[in-house]
């Protein structure tokens, strides 16, 4: 019998080495190298071809290839079937990642019912609970899971031959759903459940399970300290689709964001609320993170984001006060903290508002994460309006990009962005006069400015150097 060896793959490129570094030489990450067992494969004939001189294989022309005009299923969960394009795509791959107790196994369990409700058999596998807790867990929800079949098993072998075998009343399975990829380990690797090569063989089987046999596989993925979901990097370029359920957990709702899918845009987002019963799907995001703005005080600004192909509204706040210790804090919350170094220094430099000396906290409301740099015009207008204390316009959003030189920069589909602020009852708008569009939406007021001191003239005063 051949013995096993031990080397040492990288979980950010999948590089392997013979023996630990704290350095990958492959992608230059610390840190990332992890220890796996790996156990020889056995040769078979056809390998052995391939290996020696290789085996044509079989071609066709890409005009002879036919397209199936296969529906997506919808689940009725409209924010959920948002973020993946439409709808489940029959055969693929949905990797949903999260931080523990956010609400993954809750989200995909009322998917599983909603599915099974529809006619589409459902095999729900859980590794980490009993079927006990699995059934105590679906009577709070407020959809009928008691029709989905439950698997409490660990064994890769086992769940695929259980998934390609019909469900109790003949049905074929076209629905698995594996609570968690984390627990499931195959028998044709040593280590234990959980580890780069166990995680990533287990992945690669049930990804070509999908494929041969068209049946939907929804994969749970835990998630590291960095917010990346644990295991090889490699496991997200294998799946289809790639979701992160994000939130506080002393927040009752949930966004749900697409960072990979290959049958819709990426970055689209879906907002929930967790209630006694479950996820409530929100039909108008905007509303929820920007809130009442009949009484507003200094430091808080409206910008206007696009998440995919949906326009969000989001409140900014900022506090700037005077500093309690030597070196003053700097806390960013939902932002960059890099890019709110640079905001600060921009306003210090360009637009004459020190705060060198005070303690600076920006807060995003809701929990939201902005990526996008648009939201710049309402971070530095917000602190501005906090160091003076001069509350900004409450019916008024902001958008654009800020340069180092203090320049207003025009932000991408500035129409959509600015419909969806009138439709929440925005009354004025500050954003670059390069990017004005010809026909404003609603009531809204555009006012186009040049700079950064164009803005604080018109909302603060004049600055305050």
């Amino acid at each position: 019998m051949a013995k096993t060896r031990t080397v040492y793959r990288c979980t950010d490129c999948g590089a392997e080495f013979p023996k630990w570094a704290g350095r990958c030489e492959s992608c230059s990450a610390w840190n990332t190298l992890v220890e796996e067992v790996v156990a020889p494969t056995t040769t078979s004939k056809r390998t052995a071809a391939r290996a020696a001189g290789g085996v044509a294989g079989r071609t066709v022309t890409l005009g002879s290839v036919t397209s199936s005009d296969t529906p997506r299923w919808r689940t009725g969960l409209d924010e959920f079937d948002f973020v993946l394009g439409g709808g489940i795509v029959p055969g693929s791959m949905v990797l949903v990642g999260g931080e523990p107790g956010i609400g993954k196994s809750t989200l995909l369990l009322q998917v599983a019912a909603r599915l099974e409700a529809a006619g589409q058999a459902t095999l729900y596998v859980s590794g980490e609970e009993s079927a006990l807790q699995v059934r105590l867990r679906a009577e709070r929800l407020a959809e009928d899971a008691s029709a989905v079949s439950l698997l409490t098993e660990t064994s890769l072998e086992t769940i695929l031959a259980t998934a390609a075998q019909p469900t109790g009343d003949g049905r074929p399975v076209r629905a698995l759903i594996v609570d968690s990829i984390q627990t499931v380990h195959t028998e044709l690797l040593e280590g234990a459940p959980g580890n780069v090569g166990q995680v990533r063989e287990c992945a690669a089987r049930l990804m070509r399970f999908a494929k041969d046999s068209g049946t939907t596989v929804f994969v749970i993925g835990h998630v590291t300290k960095g917010g990346g979901i644990a295991g090889p990097k490699t496991l997200e370029h294998i799946v289809d689709t790639v979701l992160y359920f994000e939130g506080d957990s002393t927040l009752d709702h949930r966004v749900l964001r697409a960072t990979k899918n290959r049958f819709g845009s990426v970055d689209e987002i879906g907002v929930f609320r967790m209630v006694s019963t479950g996820l409530i799907p929100v039909d108008n995001p905007s509303a929820l993170f920007v809130g009442d703005r009949r009484e507003v005080a200094s430091g808080s600004a409206v910008c206007a984001l696009m998440e995919g192909t949906r326009p969000v509204l989001v409140e900014v706040q900022a506090l700037a006060a005077k500093a309690g210790f030597g070196t003053p804090q700097r806390v960013a919350n939902g932002i960059d903290a890099r890019r709110l170094a640079l905001l600060l220094a921009v306003l210090d430099k360009r637009g004459g508002f020190s705060c060198a000396q005070l303690d600076v906290f920006c807060n995003v409301v809701g929990g939201m994460r902005v990526q996008e740099p648009s939201v710049d015009l309402a971070v530095v207008a917000a602190l501005a309006s906090s160091v003076v204390d001069k509350p900004l316009p409450s019916h008024a959003v902001f958008l654009g990009e800020l340069g180092l030189g203090g320049e207003v920069r025009p932000v991408s589909q500035a129409e959509r962005r600015l419909a969806e602020a009138a439709k929440l009852g925005m009354t004025t708008a500050f954003m670059s006069d390069r990017a004005i569009p010809r026909r404003v939406p609603g009531d809204i007021t555009v006012i186009g400015v040049r700079t950064l001191v164009d803005v604080l003239q018109r909302t603060v005063g004049k600055d305050a150097s």
